[in-house]
């Protein structure tokens, strides 16, 4: 039996090459968001996420809106096929701007012109660095962030789950902060291949250009809560996203504290809706009771649906 279902969107990182190429072949309504993302941003949407070359589209320009129309066109294929109202909505990073698209937070059009818009101005940026810690003893992040300042700036980019954080700033200070932590007992420290230190203060310029830009977005209230990565809090306010969505280029994101919120608030299944299967991993780790679907293509969609359907079966 289901009490609540809330839909998640994948982040950067998340995306291969070929993602949604049997959506579009099978589904209408997914077909129709990749066509409309080529025109939107004027750019091959299409040829990136089906053939790639995967060089083109891991660069943040292009890494970006591929995810968001991939996701969209997975969920707008779903939403064809099966009729359920999530509890809330949430996205990892990018993500969140497949979640108020999914809110009803801005139309298809809006949400494809704010996230080419965030990607130009993040791939603008170089400098730093990123790592992720893994299995770091409770309260050792705090203490080593503290320590490792002394070699420069670093924070914490990601709370992906109780076993996992992603550090971000100086390279200097990233490289401090993780020899600390192996030392403190962490079980590893992985260098994440990235342009630049992301949500961090190297960030703070694009969140300031970004700003300006999202004052002129057509942004509505969610039809359905967002909980946001700045503060794992429900939004629906349009004035509350309009602030949020700058400052989540340069904040942490709260994902374990999102899951958690979802959690408390009677969520028991979630819907992964997007390349990969990376947030349903991170969901084991932050709770293993909760259920967590999938869909990225026609058979993990069709699943999903089928699985769906027995548990409301059983309400």
């Amino acid at each position: 039996m289901v009490k609540k279902i809330a839909f998640i969107f994948p982040g950067q990182g998340a995306q291969n090459v070929g993602m949604g190429k049997d959506l579009y072949e099978n589904f209408e309504a997914a077909k129709r968001v990749f066509d409309t993302a080529d025109k939107v941003l004027n750019k091959n949407v299409l040829k990136l996420c089906f053939e790639g070359p995967e060089d083109d589209l891991k660069q943040t320009i292009n890494t970006q809106p591929s995810i968001v129309t991939m996701s969209i066109a997975a969920l707008e294929a779903f939403r064809s096929e099966f009729k359920v109202t999530p509890a809330f909505t949430a996205g990892h990073s990018l993500g969140e701007y497949c979640a108020m698209y999914a809110s009803g937070v801005m139309d298809l059009e809006t949400t494809l012109k704010a996230i080419q818009k965030r990607a130009d101005l993040m791939g603008q940026v170089k400098g730093g660095t990123m790592s992720a810690i893994l299995n770091a003893p409770a309260g050792s992040v705090e203490k080593v962030l503290k320590d490792a300042s002394s070699a420069g700036y670093v924070d914490v980019a990601n709370y992906n789950s109780p076993v996992q954080v992603v550090l971000t700033g100086e390279e200097s200070a990233v490289t401090k902060a993780g020899e600390l932590l192996l030392e403190a007992g962490a079980k590893r420290v992985v260098p994440l291949a990235v342009s630049g230190a992301f949500h961090s203060k190297f960030l703070e310029n694009a969140s300031k250009e970004f700003a300006k830009f999202v004052e002129n977005l057509d942004i509505s209230c969610a039809s359905i809560p967002v909980i946001t990565n700045v503060d794992a809090a429900a939004t629906i306010s349009s004035n509350d996203f309009k602030n949020k969505m700058p400052r989540q280029i340069c904040s942490s994101v709260h994902w374990t504290q999102t899951i958690e919120n979802m959690i408390e608030n009677d969520v028991d299944t979630f819907v992964e809706i997007g390349p990969g299967k990376v947030l349903a991993g991170l969901n084991k780790k932050i709770n293993s009771e909760i259920k967590t679907y999938n869909i990225y293509d026609k058979e993990s969609l069709e699943n999903t649906i089928n699985s769906l359907k027995e548990e409301f079966a059983t309400v």
